[in-house]
């Protein structure tokens, strides 16, 4: 009878210590991640989103809690990398506009016909040049990049008939740019006479001859049918503009190192997502213009490179840039 009962004492026992080793697991709660975008539900980088998610969910089961707010709804577009900073917000997708505030040397990025297309995109940010510059990011904000998805392709969209060739072609040109230095700046530097316009306003100021013209990739224009007030779209390329699918840095340093792998890969996975879908939507898009009723051409791309770059080499913003980093930009094929 006794060694019944002292089997059962023994056998209760190893169970409440395997229980009470479980609990911890069982009771960590899974670590947040809120996801703040200006994008709209439509916007490949807002689908990618739950792309994120549910690789991130299929990598570490359990382990996250990732809320997607689109629509600016949770923080203000532009106000992302300070909340970041503050330990407001985990998780955001910041441009280079956005970064170069705080870091001019991030300025290059936001100067035209740096990057060639999508694919180089993708390469320069995978080379040794990405780690330093995310390396500035990480080192200067305490944000860590995660990855680089692809924004789309910046092209001219006029409203006048005048077929433009080369830069010269823009003189006089009254066309729209987001309302910052930068911005105005590569405006100029395209040819063009370069106008502060709040973007809901662009397609009335189109219409009503405010002004000439506007720059946006072919899906926003599409979009916000701008294509019903223009004659031609010119493919400039002048921009091949990026978004960078960030963390804060205390947040990255919370997790541990199966956990960082698993955000890096799930990241990777949603830009590859965004990049595939976006890049076959644009090449899509001449054809939906054309028959619209548009004049959709390349113009003189290499008259225009050459000259947009010389501006900007020529310019103070171009002393905050790396020494050296233009060419090593370029040597990447």
């Amino acid at each position: 009878m006794l060694d019944t009962f002292t089997r059962r004492l023994l056998i209760g026992a190893a169970a409440a210590a395997a229980i009470t080793g479980l609990t911890p697991a069982l009771a960590a709660d899974p670590v947040k991640l809120r996801i703040s975008t200006p994008a709209v539900e439509a916007d490949w980088h807002a689908k990618m989103l739950p792309v994120f998610k549910q690789e991130l969910e299929k990598l570490a089961p359990g382990q996250f809690d990732v809320e997607i707010h689109l629509n600016g709804t949770l923080f203000k577009q532009g106000t992302e990398p300070a909340a970041m900073q503050r330990g407001n917000l985990e998780m955001a997708m910041i441009s280079a506009f956005d970064i170069s505030k705080q870091i001019p040397e991030w300025s290059i990025f936001t100067a035209g016909y740096l990057l060639r297309d999508p694919e180089h995109q993708t390469k320069v940010f995978d080379s040794d040049i990405g780690k330093e510059m995310y390396g500035l990011v990480e080192d200067k904000m305490n944000i860590k990049v995660l990855s680089v998805g692809y924004l789309g392709t910046r092209q001219l969209n006029l409203r006048t008939e005048k077929e433009v060739k080369t830069p010269a072609d823009l003189a006089g040109v009254k066309l729209r740019m987001p309302g910052s230095d930068t911005w105005l700046f590569l405006g100029k530097a395209l040819g063009a006479n370069p106008l502060p316009v709040a973007f809901g306003e662009i397609y009335t100021a189109l219409q009503t001859g405010a002004i000439d013209g506007q720059d946006n990739p072919l899906p926003t224009v599409r979009a916000a049918k701008f294509y019903e007030v223009t004659k031609q779209i010119v493919l400039t390329d002048h921009l091949v503009d990026a978004i960078f699918l960030s963390m804060s840095g205390s947040a990255w340093k919370k997790l541990d190192d199966k956990q960082k792998d698993a955000v890096m890969s799930a990241a990777k996975a949603a830009v590859r997502y965004n990049n595939e879908n976006r890049i076959k939507e644009e090449a899509e898009l001449a054809s939906f213009f054309k028959e619209q009723g548009l004049k959709v051409y390349k113009p003189d791309v290499e008259a225009f490179r050459s000259h947009v770059q010389k501006v900007y080499l020529e310019s103070e913003l171009s002393k905050a840039w790396p020494k050296g980093m233009v060419e090593r930009v370029n040597a990447i094929k």
